[in-house]
């Protein structure tokens, strides 16, 4: 059973990555802030769930998973409200006479 485990958070932490970096890629190949932002943005989010997702059978108490799914979720509140904040900086810019 523990090599399952084992194998499994192998999987979700890697396929994480995979999300990490293909966020990476759109952040620096998409033409304009709105794309790059969107882009970015799902990516590692989701990117983050695996990885959590992957560690979450390795920790040692019940604690420790608290303490990792707290981390999900403000990365999840913060990363929503500097998109927003980033999104409506590029709107006022483009805006401007």
């Amino acid at each position: 059973m523990s090599r399952l485990l084992d194998l499994f958070s192998i999987v979700a932490i890697a396929a994480g990555a995979f999300f990490y970096l293909a966020g990476t890629v759109g952040l620096l190949r998409f033409p304009d802030a709105y794309s790059r932002l969107h882009a970015l943005t799902k990516a590692d989010n989701l990117g983050l769930v695996l990885v959590v997702i992957g560690l979450l059978p390795q920790v040692d108490g019940v604690l420790m998973a608290l303490k990792l799914l707290l981390v999900w979720l403000l990365v999840m509140l913060s990363s929503a409200a500097v998109a927003q904040l980033i999104a409506r900086s590029v709107r006022r810019k483009d805006t401007r006479p």
